[in-house]
């Protein structure tokens, strides 16, 4: 039965070179545009990823001069935690969305963040600072107001953290960003080079 289903897909004699050509072009570009991309990088959780895309150094520069620099990566925040499958999902699906509009110059002046995102955000300052919300050498803790604590939206007070008033590099005028990578590969900047002498 399995062998009658898979021969559904097996192309006629004339058919087989053309299909191998075109499934191997594909299978290139498709190697190649995982490779220009740098989309290895983004399984990662390193801060210098996010700025693969140039429009996102504000965001590294404010969060590089905060406190939580020290202690968080942007994953830590941006990227749900109570499992790998979602946090890998949220990751691809956040991402094929940075990259489309990135590619397809649809990005705003200004980013701000999606009701999704929001979400995850909040989900995450609770996940790391609890203890503040419920420990009474930090407040007056009440215990009529665990519930009303826990479910306010943190952005609420803490707007500018850890990004600062504005989303801009003129709030870190002085911020070093690092520079994506080259993407070229070294073969064809050697050539160039070459050529240029």
């Amino acid at each position: 039965m399995l062998k009658q289903f898979l021969k559904k897909f097996i192309p006629p004699d004339n058919w087989k070179l053309p299909v191998i050509l075109v499934l191997g072009v594909l299978s290139g570009l498709a190697v190649f545009s995982f490779h220009i991309s740098n989309a290895s990088s983004y399984l990662g959780d390193r801060p210098e990823t996010c700025v693969n895309c140039h429009i996102m150094a504000p965001q590294y520069a404010t969060w590089n001069h905060s406190s939580h620099r020290e202690w968080t990566n942007c994953n830590d925040c941006h990227v749900p935690h109570n499992n790998i499958i979602n946090k890998y999902y949220f990751k691809a699906k956040d991402g094929l969305r940075h990259a489309s509009m990135f590619t397809l110059r649809l990005e705003p002046q200004v980013i701000y963040i999606k009701e999704a995102g929001k979400k995850v955000v909040h989900q995450n300052c609770i996940r790391c600072h609890k203890e503040l919300l419920t420990d009474s050498r930090f407040m007056n803790y009440n215990t009529n107001t665990h519930e009303f604590r826990l479910d306010r939206d943190c952005i609420e007070c803490h707007r500018v953290t850890p990004h600062g008033r504005e989303n801009s590099l003129s709030s870190v005028p002085n911020a070093r960003v690092p520079l994506p990578g080259p993407v070229a590969p070294d073969w064809l900047n050697d050539a160039v080079k070459r050529k240029n002498k």
